[in-house]
This record gives C-alpha cells, structure tokens and sequence, in this order.
C-alpha cells in the first residue's frame, strides 16, 4: 500500500495536491466574475485543442450531443470547410502556444464565423488582442492537464447562455467532486481508497473498453496514462469493438481490458457489456470493471475523470515514476517550433 512518505518523494512537484483540491478549484471557478459571451444563432460549434485542452472539447460534445447543435472537435491545424457565419469556433490552449491550435484559429480569422479563445496568456492571447477577438485568460494550476476543472468550469460560465447545462447541475457535478475527493485524494491513502486500488489492479497494457457518452473520459483516462504513468494505453467503442476488435483477443496478449460503464447505459449496451464478460469468463482473460454514477452528464463524465486521473497518478507513482515530467513531448514542441 502506497504511504504519504512515498508520493510526496515521487511525485517531486506535487500534482496530487492540486488534485486534492479539484472541487474547491471548480467551485472559484465557475463563482469567478469572468465575463459571460453573448452569441446568437449557432448552429454549429467547433471545439479546437489538442492533449487536455482537446479532452474539453471531447466532454462539451458529450454535453451537446442531444441538442440540435452539430458539434466538431479538431485536434489539428484545419478547420472543416461546413464553418459559416453561423458557427462558433472554441479555441482552448492551457500554455496558449500550441501551434495546432495557433494554426486552427489564423484558419479562423480568414472566415466569417465567431470565435472565442481561452489560454493562460502566450501567443493565443497576443493574436487574439492584437486582431480584437473574444479571449478570456484563465491561469494555469501546475499543467495543462491538471487545469482541467479550471478550464471546464470557467467555460462552462462564459458558455452558459450556449452550453445546456443549467447551475443545478454545474454545482450537483462539483458536489459529485467533493464526494469523491474524501475517497480518493491522498488523505485517505488505504484499501478503501478506489483510485488507489484501481491503479494497483492494472496489469500489462490497459484496453479501456467505453459506451457511446462515455468517449470523453475513456480517452482522457487512456491521456493521463499516458502522460503520468508513461504507459501506453489503449481506446476502443464497446460495440464497434465486438465486431473487430474482439477477434484479437483469440491469442493470449499482455493487454489488460477495464471495462468504463455508463449506469444508465442503453439496453443493448448493458446486452452488450453482459456477453462481453461472459466471455472473459469462459477464457479466463482477467478485466477490471469501473461504473459512473447517475445524474447529469456532466456529473457522470467529471466524476469518472477525477477517479480516473487521480488512478493515472497513483499509477505512476506505484511504477517509481514522477507524473509530471513529459520529455517527449517537450522534444516534439521544440521540433516545430
């Protein structure tokens, strides 16, 4: 079982501790004074970011999905050519340097659609002040990938006459948070702890298997793997993958499957997660189970990503590794800069 003593020595810049702090950094947040936008007829939002600035854009198309809103999320340099006049494009850089991104919102400038920018400062902010574009800065906490919450509910403020997301439930999800922060975070460092168990029950490589609404988290948890635990991880759809993905699972393989399950999953995806297991049971392949909780979907989809990423920390740390650290990363940047 993992001590204090030990995360504290490991996790040398101290990620847990914001973390720690999730709940009480959405509440300030989404009480800040950051002024509102008001934008009228959208019928098209594009979400522009890449890493943990691109996981917003996963959970605000989650938000979205049942809206007659069509939503896009760009991970890259281009635009889709459907923008008009009628479109808002959403650009979020934590570090405001991204050059995707950078890239993404010049595209922009050229075209008639309305945009709006989010950063901690650097050349995103620059060109959005110098070309009088909607920006609004939001100050990092530790890295990118730990600003999340920051981000997501200073958006969720300035977005509220777009996003359909009402305050009841913005404030149920940070209760959810607040819930989950006295199970999860490093005060309570015991069995009883599930990130800390869920870290410690995954083996080999994790293949993190997801229902059509729970896209967002999986592929943030499959991120923050990545980046804290220095871990490859895999993504795959629950149904797409019965009808491919399954086959490789024929010969014996170092991937280990978690299952993420929606608790109100449609019928037939319940079916599908059912027979799933049943055969891992017959071929006594080993798997990990994690359920949201109810509610709203952004209650739900919060929820999973601060057990999740908190289990991605405690992961890294179990394998003697700081979470923090992303060399390669860095290596790419300065390649393309």
């Amino acid at each position: 079982m993992l001590d204090i003593e030990t995360l504290e020595r490991i996790d040398k810049k101290s990620m847990h501790k914001v973390y720690d702090k999730w709940a009480e950094i959405s509440k300030n947040a989404y009480n800040s004074d950051i002024k509102i936008v008001e934008f009228r007829d959208i019928d098209h939002i594009v979400f522009v970011g890449m890493g943990g600035s691109g996981t917003l854009g996963d959970i605000f198309s989650s938000i979205l999905s049942k809206t007659n809103i069509h939503v896009s999320i760009v991970k890259g340099y281009l635009l889709p050519k459907t923008v008009d006049k009628n479109s808002l494009v959403i650009f979020t850089s934590v570090s405001g340097n991204t050059v995707e991104t950078l890239s993404a919102l010049k595209d922009a400038k050229k075209q008639e659609c309305k945009t709006i920018s989010f950063s901690s400062g650097g050349e995103l902010e620059r060109f959005c002040k110098e070309n009088s574009l909607e920006y609004r800065k939001i100050e990092k906490n530790h890295s990118p990938r730990a600003s999340f919450v920051s981000y997501l509910y200073s958006m969720l403020k300035v977005l509220e006459n777009i996003i359909p997301i009402n305050k009841k439930e913005v404030y149920n999800s940070i209760k959810e948070l607040e819930i989950l922060k006295e199970k999860i975070s490093s005060k309570n460092l015991t069995s009883e702890n599930p990130a800390l168990k869920l870290a410690e029950g995954i083996l080999g490589i994790p293949l993190i298997y997801y229902p059509w609404g729970l896209q967002a988290s999986a592929i943030r948890f499959k991120n923050s793997l990545q980046e804290n635990a220095k871990m490859h991880a895999i993504v795959e759809d629950v149904v797409e993958a019965s009808h491919n993905g399954i086959v490789a699972w024929e010969k014996k393989s170092e991937i280990f499957p978690i299952l993420l399950q929606g608790h109100e999953d449609y019928v037939k995806t319940k079916e599908r997660w059912k027979v799933l297991k049943t055969y891992f049971d017959n071929n006594e392949i080993k798997y990990n189970e994690i359920s949201s909780i109810s509610g709203n979907i952004l209650s739900k989809l919060i929820h999973l990503v601060y057990l999740l990423d908190y289990a991605s920390i405690y992961k890294a740390v179990l394998s003697n590794t700081d979470p923090t650290p992303v060399e390669s990363i860095d290596y790419i940047k300065s390649k393309l800069e």
